[in-house]
C-alpha cells in the first residue's frame, strides 16, 4: 500500500527524526541496552533514529499503528500526517503534504 507524501522524502525523515529522539525507551525498541545507548555520540544516536524513522515509514505503510517505547505512531491517511502519541498526550504530529 504505502504512504503517499506531498512533501521532499527527506524533510519527512528529518521531522520524523527529530520526533523519535524525544521518545523515551527508543534505545529498547532498538534492542540496545541503554547504556550502550548513552555511550554514544549524539551524531551516531541520530543516525539511528534516522534509520529507525526510514524504517518506521515504511512499515506505517503496511500497518497504521506501531509502538515504539511509550509512544504509539499512526499514519493518519485521511490527514495526510504521521501522529506520535505519548499516552493521552499528543506529542508530535508530521506532516506529509
Amino acid at each position: 500500500m504505502g504512504i503517499k507524501f506531498g512533501r521532499e522524502y527527506n524533510d519527512i525523515i528529518n521531522d520524523f527524526t527529530d520526533a523519535l529522539r524525544g521518545v523515551e525507551g527508543c534505545c529498547e525498541f532498538l534492542e540496545m541496552p541503554a547504556d550502550d545507548w548513552d555511550a554514544m555520540s549524539e551524531e551516531e544516536q541520530k543516525e539511528c533514529m534516522k534509520t529507525l524513522a526510514d524504517d518506521l515509514f515504511y512499515g506505517l505503510g503496511v500497518e497504521a499503528k506501531m509502538s515504539i517505547g511509550d509512544c504509539m505512531v499512526t499514519h493518519d491517511p485521511k490527514r495526510h500526517l504521521i501522529r506520535i502519541d505519548q499516552g493521552e498526550t499528543l506529542t508530535t504530529v508530521i506532516y506529509l503534504v
